[in-house]
């Protein structure tokens, strides 16, 4: 193996991902999966999970659980360091986008998506660091979105807890990777997933969207995967607090 190849390699590290049920953190689990890792995926929905489970095989377990339950995380961290040990990368990709507008915004909708989108991947996270600083090295990936920096209709709470996870992982990366782990976000652009199916089941919608890109076009599952693994792998040793679009330049223009 070169040098090159190494970097990337994620053999012998354990990866836990949430929201890997379907959408875009069940394609993490796949990549990271298929880039040597053991992967653990959490999610609530236990049939998904057990799907996953069967078309990745040995190296991969599941857990089911609701991420957002704040009383059940040290249950929850426990369980994913069961199949393989402890995780030596995270990513969140759990996430939740109630398209309440802003007159229409619910205190339930609310606290929902916070509780998702922005406390879930603190809570785990700093329950999970500890054992990463007694290796001194770990992955941290939380997952931003083009709202972290623009305003979309009816996505007032959404878009909140988004632009918090931006300055979540610059605050994460300035208070753990002088331990050796680097936490970083992916910022992807429209993907084909359960959270975007309103906007791909309409087409003139989903055009509109592809011609704002640069590439003009919108995202296709697989673009995920190399940005992921670099954030995943030492090739992203010096790279931390950042947010990383994936998002075929809209952000761009």
């Amino acid at each position: 193996m070169t040098d090159a190849k190494r970097l990337f390699d994620l053999t012998g590290r354990v990866a836990c991902v949430t929201g890997a049920s379907s959408g875009l953190g069940r394609r993490a689990a796949v990549a990271l999966h298929a880039a040597g890792a053991q992967v653990v995926g959490v999610a609530r929905r236990a049939e998904a999970l057990a799907s996953l489970q069967s078309e990745l095989g040995e190296g991969c377990a599941v857990v089911a659980a609701d991420v957002a339950d704040r009383d059940a995380v040290s249950a929850l961290c426990d369980a994913v360091s069961v199949p393989f040990g402890a995780p030596d990368i995270l990513v969140h990709a759990a996430g939740v986008n109630t398209r309440e507008t802003a007159d229409d915004v619910t205190g339930e909708g609310w606290d929902q998506t916070l509780a998702l989108n922005l406390s879930a991947p603190f809570f785990i996270s700093q329950a999970l660091v500890a054992d990463m600083k007694k290796k001194g090295w770990g992955r941290i990936v939380n997952f931003a979105s083009l709202q972290t920096t623009r305003a979309f209709p009816g996505g007032i709470a959404y878009g909140a807890s988004k632009a918090g996870v931006g300055q979540l992982t610059r605050a994460m990366a300035e208070a753990w990777s002088r331990d050796g782990i680097t936490i970083n976000a992916i910022g992807p652009g429209f993907f084909p997933t359960e959270l975007t199916q309103a906007v791909f089941d309409d087409p003139e919608r989903a055009a509109r969207n592809a011609a704002q890109t640069c590439m003009n076009r919108n995202g296709r599952m697989e673009d995920i995967d190399g940005p992921l693994v670099f954030l995943c792998s030492d090739a992203s040793g010096y790279v931390t607090g950042q947010v990383l679009m994936v998002d075929g330049g809209y952000t761009a223009k």
